[in-house]
C-alpha cells in the first residue's frame, strides 16, 4: 500500500444536537452536547488510517489544551504526527455544530491556528524524498500552503487529490496538477459554473473540470452517491440508503476511505463504491472523526 499524505485542518467540534434549526434572533433549548475533534484535514486522516491507510498528517495546532489532546488522538489512531507543526500565538481552531432532528447541519468554524498553517510549515523533504504517494488537501488551510504542496507533489509525481470545501476561487494553474477533485454539488457549481442538479448536469460540470486540467472528477452527490469521470470509467456509482443521524463528516469519510482505496491500488469506480460504503456508515452517527468506520464493518 502506498503512503498517504494529508494536509490540513483540525479542529475540536462542540455540536449541539437539536430538534430544528434556530431562526435569526431566535434561542432554542438543544439536547444532547457533545465536543469531539473535528477539522476538514483531520478527519479524512482518521478516517483513512482506521480503514488501513498508512497515513502521514500535517497540520497546525495551538499550544493549547485542544491542540495537545488532539495530537495525542492522532497517535492513538496510528497516524504519523512527527511533521505537526505548534503555534505559540494563535489557538487551536474550533467548530459550532448544530445537528437537527433530519441529521442536516449547521457549523461555524473559527479556523486559529489552521488559518496560519504556511508553506514554509510543510516539509519539504517529505515531499521530495518519496515519503508519500498521495497527498490529500482541503481548503480549511490557506490557499497559498494548498498550492505549494501540490505544486511541489506534482512535480514529484505524486497523486493529489483536492477536495475542494470550503469551495474558493483557485488560480487556473492549479488545475493542470491535480489528479483527481471531489467537489459537491455547490463546490463544482462555484468551481465551474454550472448547477449541478442531476446526472446530466453533472457530466457537464465534470467535463468542465477535465478542461481546466484536472486528470479525474468525482463529484459527490450526497445519498444518491457519486458522479465519475476517468480515462477508464465514466457515469453514475450509487450511494448506499441509509437513515441519518448525522452528516457532518460524510464527505470527509468519504474522501479518507477513497485515499485508502487508490493507495491499496484500485480503480476508481471500485474506489467510490468503497468510499460510498464508509460514508454510508458514518451518517448513522453522531460526531465528525468519531463516525468514521473500522475496516472491519465495511470488509466483515
Amino acid at each position: 500500500m502506498g503512503r498517504i499524505l494529508v494536509i490540513g485542518s483540525s479542529n475540536t467540534d462542540m455540536v449541539i444536537k437539536t430538534e430544528k434549526m434556530p431562526a435569526p434572533g431566535e434561542t432554542i433549548l438543544g439536547g444532547t452536547f457533545l465536543m469531539n475533534p473535528g477539522g476538514k484535514g483531520a478527519n479524512q486522516a482518521v478516517s483513512a488510517a482506521r480503514l488501513g491507510g498508512k497515513v502521514i498528517f500535517i497540520t497546525k495546532r495551538g499550544n493549547d489544551l485542544f491542540g495537545n489532546q488532539a495530537v495525542g488522538l492522532f497517535m492513538r489512531e496510528g497516524i504519523d504526527t512527527q511533521y505537526i507543526v505548534k503555534d505559540m500565538e494563535l489557538p487551536s481552531g474550533v467548530a459550532l455544530i448544530t445537528v437537527d432532528a433530519a441529521g442536516e447541519n449547521s457549523i461555524v468554524v473559527a479556523p486559529g491556528s489552521n488559518g496560519n498553517l504556511q508553506p514554509e510549515d510543510i516539509s519539504s523533504k517529505i515531499l521530495k524524498a518519496g515519503k508519500c504517494d498521495i497527498l490529500l488537501l482541503q481548503l480549511e488551510i490557506p490557499v497559498k500552503t494548498v498550492e505549494y504542496a501540490v505544486h511541489t507533489a506534482s512535480q514529484y509525481g505524486i497523486k493529489v487529490i483536492l477536495n475542494p470545501a470550503p469551495a474558493t476561487s483557485l488560480p487556473d494553474d492549479l488545475f493542470k496538477r491535480i489528479w483527481l477533485i471531489t467537489p459537491n454539488e455547490t463546490e463544482a457549481e462555484i468551481l465551474t459554473g454550472i448547477r449541478v442538479h442531476d446526472v446530466p448536469s453533472a457530466d457537464d460540470a465534470t467535463e468542465s473540470f477535465k478542461k481546466k486540467g484536472v486528470q479525474n472528477v468525482i463529484i459527490t452527490l450526497g445519498s444518491a452517491g457519486a458522479y465519475v469521470r476517468s480515462d477508464k470509467f465514466t457515469g453514475m456509482v450509487p450511494g448506499i440508503k441509509v437513515d441519518a443521524v448525522d452528516t457532518t463528516a460524510a464527505g470527509d469519510v468519504f474522501n479518507g476511505a477513497l485515499a485508502v482505496a487508490i493507495a491499496e491500488g484500485s480503480d476508481l469506480e471500485y474506489a467510490v463504491q468503497f468510499a460510498n460504503k464508509a460514508a454510508a456508515i458514518s451518517v448513522t452517527r453522531l460526531g465528525a472523526q468519531a463516525s468514521a468506520p473500522y475496516r472491519k464493518e465495511i470488509d466483515p
